[in-house]
C-alpha cells in the first residue's frame, strides 16, 4: 500500500510546472514559424466599422520570417510588457482584497449569508452565474475578475471550494460573453462586417445563452455537491487545506458597524467599476486605480493605519505574483506567431478546409475553426476583423446564412477562452484564486467537452433552420 502511495506521489511530483507547460507551447509556436509558410492577405479599412479587414480572395505566400529560438526570452519580456495592464490589475486586486479581508468584513458577512441560506446553498450558484451571464452580454469578462475573491469566500463558507467560487463568476460571464447577445466587441463588429443590422438575431442568441447556462449550472452544482459531501474529492484539496490551516483557530467575527461601513464602501466601488466599464469605457488601468482607492478608503474606514494598509496590500499582491506572471509569459505565444507571419496562412488553409466539408457539418466546422484561430488571435474584435472577411464569402458559397456564421464565430471566439493558457481572462481568474492551470483543466476539461457538443448542436440547429437573415 505504501509503495502505491509513493508511486502516486512521484507522479504528482513529476508533473510539469505550469511555467514549463507554457514554455513548451512557446517552443512549439517558434518551431511552427519555421515549418508553416508565411502568408499575407491585403488589408483595407472597412467603412462601417473602421476596422482593418482582409481581402479574402487575394491571399499570397510571402518570404518566411521564422523566429530565432534564441529570441524566445526576449519575446517573453515583450509579452510581459504588453500584458502589463492586466498583470498589474491582478496584483493590485490581490493587494486590495487582502486589505479588505483583513478587516474581517467578508468573514462576518458570509457567516450571516450561510445561516440565511441554510439547506438552500445551491440557489447561490445559479443566482451568481445568471447575474454575471447577463452582465457579460454587453461587456468583457475581464471587468469582473475582481469579483472572484468575494465568490470564493462565499463558496468556502458553504462547504465548497475555490473552483466553485471562480466558476460562479468566470463561467457565468463566459456564457454571457460567448453567446454574444448584445456584445458590441464581437457580435457588433462581426455583424457590421457581414452587413447585418446591429444585434439582429438576438432572440436565438439569448436562447443559446439559456441552454448554455442550464448545462453549466448542472455541471457546477454536481461538482459542488460531490465535494461538499466529501471534501477530499476536491480537485484543489491541497489549496483548501492550506486556506483552512490559515483560518483555523479564527472564530467567525461578529458583524459590527465598522464591517457595515466597509461593506458599503466595497459595494460603492464595485458599482463604480460596473458603471465605469459600461458607460465611461473604462479599461483595465482605470479598474486597477479604483481598487487602490478601495483598499485605502476601506482600510482607513475600518481603522487601519497607513502602514498597516501598505503592509497588507503588499502581502496580498505578493501571493498572486506567480499567477500574474503566467499571463505575460503566455502572451509570448501570440507575439511569436504574429512575428512569424503565419496567422494569415492558418486562416487561409482553415477556410479551404471548411469549404470541403459536408453541408450539415459546415456550421460545426466553422465553430471549431474559430476555436483554433482564437488560440492565435486572442482579441475578439481582432479575430472578427481577420476571419469574417474569409468566412462570409465561404458562408455565401456553401449556402449558410451570415447570421449562422456570426454565431459560429461567437462560440469559437468565446468558449475556448476558458481552456487556453493564452487567455488573459482565464489566467486572471486563476491568479486571483491561486489555482494552477493544470488543476483548472482537470476540472474544466469535461465541461469544455459538454460546451463543444452543446455549441455544435446549436450551430447545426441554426444552419438547418436557416437562422437569419435578420
Amino acid at each position: 500500500m505504501s509503495t502505491i502511495n509513493k508511486k502516486s506521489e512521484n507522479k504528482k511530483l513529476n508533473f510539469p510546472h505550469t511555467y514549463v507547460i507554457i514554455f513548451f507551447l512557446i517552443i512549439v509556436a517558434t518551431l511552427l514559424t519555421w515549418i508553416i509558410p508565411a502568408g499575407h492577405f491585403p488589408r483595407i479599412k472597412d467603412a462601417a466599422t473602421g476596422k482593418s479587414i482582409i481581402v479574402a480572395d487575394q491571399f499570397s505566400f510571402i518570404k518566411n520570417t521564422p523566429v530565432n529560438p534564441l529570441y524566445i526570452p526576449l519575446k517573453i519580456v515583450d509579452g510581459l510588457v504588453k500584458s502589463s495592464d492586466i498583470i498589474f490589475l491582478i496584483l493590485i486586486v490581490g493587494g486590495a482584497f487582502h486589505v479588505i479581508i483583513k478587516t474581517g468584513m467578508f468573514q462576518a458577512l458570509t457567516g450571516k449569508v450561510t445561516k440565511f441560506f441554510s439547506n438552500k446553498e445551491e440557489l447561490i450558484i445559479p443566482a451568481f452565474t445568471t447575474i454575471f451571464a447577463l452582465a457579460c452580454m454587453s461587456m468583457g469578462v475581464n471587468t469582473f475578475i475582481g469579483f472572484a475573491p468575494v465568490a470564493i469566500i462565499l463558496a468556502r463558507s458553504m462547504g465548497y471550494d475555490a473552483l466553485v467560487g471562480v466558476s460562479m463568476v468566470a463561467l457565468g460571464g463566459a456564457i454571457g460573453f460567448s453567446t454574444g447577445t448584445f456584445n458590441p466587441f464581437t457580435t457588433g463588429v462581426a455583424q457590421a462586417l457581414a452587413g447585418l443590422p446591429m444585434f439582429s438575431g438576438a432572440g436565438y442568441r439569448f436562447f443559446c445563452l439559456v441552454v448554455f447556462l442550464i448545462v453549466t449550472n448542472i455541471y457546477i452544482i454536481s461538482y459542488a455537491k460531490k465535494i461538499k459531501k466529501n471534501p477530499e474529492l476536491s480537485i484543489v484539496s491541497d489549496l483548501e487545506k492550506q486556506e483552512n490551516a490559515i483560518e483555523s483557530g479564527e472564530a467567525t467575527p461578529e458583524l459590527t458597524s465598522k464591517h457595515y461601513i466597509v461593506f458599503i464602501i466595497v459595494v460603492v466601488f464595485f458599482g463604480l467599476l460596473v458603471y465605469g466599464g459600461s458607460n465611461w469605457h473604462w479599461g483595465l488601468k482605470h479598474s486597477a486605480a479604483l481598487f487602490i482607492w478601495m483598499a485605502i478608503v476601506g482600510g482607513m474606514a475600518y481603522g487601519f493605519s497607513p502602514s498597516t494598509i501598505a503592509k497588507e496590500f503588499v502581502s496580498g499582491a505578493k501571493g498572486l505574483l506567480f499567477g500574474a506572471l503566467i499571463i505575460g509569459i503566455a502572451r509570448a505565444i501570440s507575439i511569436i506567431l504574429g512575428d512569424g507571419q503565419i496567422l494569415d496562412t492558418a486562416v487561409y488553409y482553415l477556410g479551404n478546409w471548411l469549404a470541403s466539408m459536408p453541408h450539415i457539418l459546415q456550421g460545426v466546422g466553422m465553430f471549431l475553426m474559430q476555436l483554433v484561430i482564437n488560440g492565435l488571435i486572442t482579441s475578439g474584435s481582432g479575430q472578427a476583423a481577420v476571419t469574417m472577411p474569409v468566412m462570409l464569402p465561404v458562408a455565401d458559397m456553401i449556402n449558410m446564412s451570415r447570421q449562422t456564421a456570426v454565431l459560429a464565430f461567437n462560440f469559437g471566439d468565446g468558449l475556448s477562452n476558458y481552456v487556453l493558457p493564452t487567455s488573459s481572462a482565464l489566467m486572471g481568474f486563476l491568479a486571483i484564486a491561486n489555482i494552477s492551470y493544470e488543476k483548472w483543466m482537470k476540472y474544466m476539461g469535461k465541461l469544455f467537452l459538454i460546451w463543444l457538443i452543446t455549441g455544435s448542436f446549436l450551430v447545426v440547429l441554426a444552419n438547418t433552420f436557416g437562422y437569419g437573415p435578420f
